[in-house]
């Protein structure tokens, strides 16, 4: 099974198209797990609740995980609790980029 670490990895390339960042770097990935039936399950949040383009996220993630050989199906679940914060979540790259300097 592929450990939550390496989930990450796999959808490190999927990019919010709004902002140009990683959504891992973004720190929009709440919880990701490979269960024993090969199956993935992963919590994300959006910037916002209303995201126009959170769908297109949506189906890149599941596309990403699904090209893997060890993943059977990947389910994505959106939690808004806690609701996202750069100044927090996300990685100094990405908080740099966006003048978040604390």
């Amino acid at each position: 099974m592929l450990s939550k670490d390496e989930l990450l990895e796999l959808i490190r390339p999927v990019i919010d198209p709004e902002v140009g960042f990683s959504i891992v770097d973004m720190g929009l990935i709440y919880e990701a797990a490979h269960n024993e039936d090969g199956t993935v399950n992963v919590t994300m949040t959006l910037t916002t609740p209303m995201c126009p383009l959170g769908p297109q996220i949506a189906d890149e993630v599941v596309a990403t995980l699904e090209k893997h050989p060890d993943i059977s199906q990947a389910t994505l679940q959106w939690s808004f609790s806690p609701s996202w914060n750069p100044a927090t979540m996300a990685s100094d790259e990405v908080k740099w980029a966006m003048g978040i300097f604390s």
